[in-house]
């Protein structure tokens, strides 16, 4: 990394007012850091054990993004061919992440689970402490509107007509989609009438784009939520359960649409449910 680019992140924390504790070592053994390889074909996804607060790299042949206006776990690197460089994050609790980050044109690992002790150390600054005080509330307020809301839709009746896919005594179902300030509401039902109780793995709503001409071919592209509310990890057969999937808003072509995939855990009865784009583009 350059030497400039080096100066240019040390200023960015000095600005912001922080000042860190680093772990205990000695002032002669400087804190080794792991490296991340990134390339511009795949998106590599990093888990934070607290929402991010601040994201910088110091090339401009990386770009690492992660939600500004609501604070999340996870954040997404991509690469193009260039010199290394290094990431910094910051996450809401104070805690600093730093890592030396390369392109390679071919990678295998593109989902890192990380872990508090693997921080560089802690901020200490009360600029950053009456800052993140100021954060809360906004954030709080908003998973509160996202509760009521999905609660509200939960006592309203079905308005999509029948959007379901049946399988193995399973039935999902598009209850539901709304849209409402800035998001867009699935509300979805799970009906179990086969023998066995369903554990749920989890439900996954991507974008599938089809391209035109004689060679079909397509590209998925999962929605992360912003919020969920009740979804359940068992429904015990002859039951049914209702639950609520919040998405930033997002609109599609005609030549694109959804895919709900439900999957089971330590099972094999999965269901996939196709959504058109008119569906979404003209929501309730």
């Amino acid at each position: 990394m350059k030497t400039h680019q080096l100066l240019m992140i040390l200023s960015f924390i000095l600005i912001s007012g922080t000042s860190i504790q680093a772990r205990t070592r000695s002032q002669s053994s400087p804190i080794k850091l792991d490296t991340i390889y990134a390339n511009e074909h795949k998106n590599v996804a990093l888990f934070f054990p607290s929402p991010i607060r601040q994201g910088v790299v110091g090339s401009e042949n990386f770009v690492f993004s992660f939600n500004r206006d609501l604070p999340q776990y996870f954040g997404l690197l991509q690469a193009k061919p260039g010199r290394e460089s290094n990431l910094l994050v910051v996450t809401t609790d104070g805690t600093v992440y730093s890592y030396i980050i390369k392109y390679k044109a071919q990678i295998s690992n593109v989902n890192y689970f990380i872990e508090k002790q693997h921080s560089i150390g802690q901020e200490a600054s009360k600029r950053d402490t009456l800052t993140s005080i100021n954060l809360k509330p906004a954030a709080a307020i908003t998973l509160s509107h996202f509760k009521a809301f999905s609660t509200t839709l939960l006592k309203r009746k079905r308005h999509l007509g029948h959007m379901a896919k049946r399988r193995y005594g399973i039935k999902l179902t598009t209850e539901n989609i709304v849209f409402d300030q800035e998001q867009l509401y699935f509300v979805f039902e799970v009906e179990n009438k086969s023998g066995l109780d369903y554990d749920v793995e989890f439900l996954e709503i991507a974008v599938q784009s089809r391209a035109k001409g004689k060679r079909k071919s397509s590209q998925r592209i999962v929605k992360q939520p912003l919020y969920k509310h009740k979804l359940p990890s068992k429904v015990k057969k002859g039951e049914r359960a209702q639950f609520v999937y919040v998405l930033s808003k997002f609109s599609l072509n005609n030549n694109s649409r959804v895919i709900v995939k439900l999957q089971e855990k330590n099972g094999e009865r999965d269901l996939e449910l196709k959504i058109s784009h008119r569906f979404i583009n003209d929501p309730n």
